[in-house]
């Protein structure tokens, strides 16, 4: 994850590039976008060929305080059984984002990450 080109947040930056251990089912993740932070669930994780690789579905996340447009934000967070999937693997430590073509390969996606054991929701109010 490149600062300024892939994310716009340090918080991000610094989270996606932390190493990391391979994640359980079950585990708690968070999404890193631009500068949003996106909270999930490890769904599956497997091996194929020389990486190993984990799906992160979408939870949901409700809006708890009323602190209106502000960083200060509290969310509570539940499954979401019909949330989007994502698939990652590791590469030197750190995670990014991989799509499956057609051929049955997964390859790098759009540079995402993902930070394991933790799960948060936050909407940057500069945007």
């Amino acid at each position: 994850m490149k600062l300024g080109k892939e994310t716009g947040s340090l918080v991000n930056y610094i989270y996606g590039n932390t190493p990391q251990v391979m994640p359980l089912i079950g585990e708690a993740a968070t999404m890193l976008g631009w500068s949003d932070r996106y909270p999930g669930t490890v769904v599956e994780v497997f091996k194929k060929g020389k990486f190993e690789y984990f799906v992160v579905q979408m939870d949901n996340a409700k809006r708890l305080d009323e602190n209106g447009f502000s960083e200060s934000q509290e969310y509570e967070y539940s499954p979401n059984p019909k949330g989007a999937k994502y698939t990652f693997r590791f590469r030197n430590g750190v995670t990014e984002d991989v799509y499956l073509k057609e051929n049955g390969r997964y390859v790098k996606g759009s540079g995402r990450r993902v930070r394991i054991g933790t799960r948060e929701m936050y909407y940057d109010p500069c945007f």
